[in-house]
């Protein structure tokens, strides 16, 4: 599923999500791997409040030396019963991410090519989250996240993406009217209740090949 993706710019998260973003460091354009990037959660009083986190839930530097695992893409249908996110998930611990577009590989040329997918008004947008926080030696915590992936198969726009004959993917974008909706859910049940494809007439894809040094262009890179 989704491995890479374009977080939104700080100057943006305020007027999407309504978190003051004055406390956070920055964040690199691009979110990979264990990348920091922003984080959107409910604050003691519900109302959204910005942390910035790794984009994995388990960080590679938690993991035993020699595990190597992929905890990037939380599938809805398991979220419950998989060690990395059952805790966050009975505990409420839901988040958005917000994001200018993600990126997936399309088949459609006979090779993997790099394809962005976003809103078709061009506009920022959030995707269901679940964040942990980890207690660090020296004091104080640091924060991780994933996102939630649902089935589609019969999605008119996702089914594009991915190797032909495997399962269809999408990622679960929050409608902006639902945010606090999420943010404070609570339950796995009220949860589970919004992870629902979006309205592919509301998104659009393009090629967006990834550069390399020397001005070339890479069809997909991970």
């Amino acid at each position: 599923m989704c491995v890479n993706y374009k977080p939104t710019p700080k100057s943006e998260i305020t007027t999407l999500t309504g978190a003051d973003t004055s406390a956070t460091p920055d964040w690199p354009d691009e979110t990979w791997q264990d990348y920091a990037a922003p984080v959107v959660r409910a604050g003691l009083e519900g109302e959204p409040e910005l942390i910035v986190g790794t984009y994995g839930m388990m960080p590679r530097r938690k993991l035993q030396p020699g595990l190597q695992i992929s905890t990037m893409n939380a599938r809805a249908e398991t979220i419950g019963e998989k060690r990395s996110y059952a805790g966050s998930w009975r505990q409420g611990h839901t988040c958005l991410l917000p994001m200018q577009c993600f990126y997936e590989p399309n088949y459609e040329s006979g090779r993997a090519q790099r394809w962005a997918i976003g809103m078709a008004d061009d506009q920022p947008f959030c995707v269901a989250g679940l964040w942990r926080a980890w207690e660090e030696a020296e004091g104080g915590y640091a924060f991780s996240f994933t996102q939630i992936t649902i089935n589609a198969d019969q999605h008119p726009l996702m089914q594009r993406f991915h190797k032909p004959g495997e399962e269809k993917r999408n990622l679960v974008i929050i409608p902006r009217a639902h945010y606090q909706q999420w943010l404070n859910a609570g339950t796995p049940e009220r949860a589970a209740a919004m992870l629902l494809n979006y309205p592919a007439t509301q998104m659009k894809a393009w090629p967006a090949p990834k550069a390399q040094a020397g001005g070339q262009q890479s069809g997909f890179l991970f």
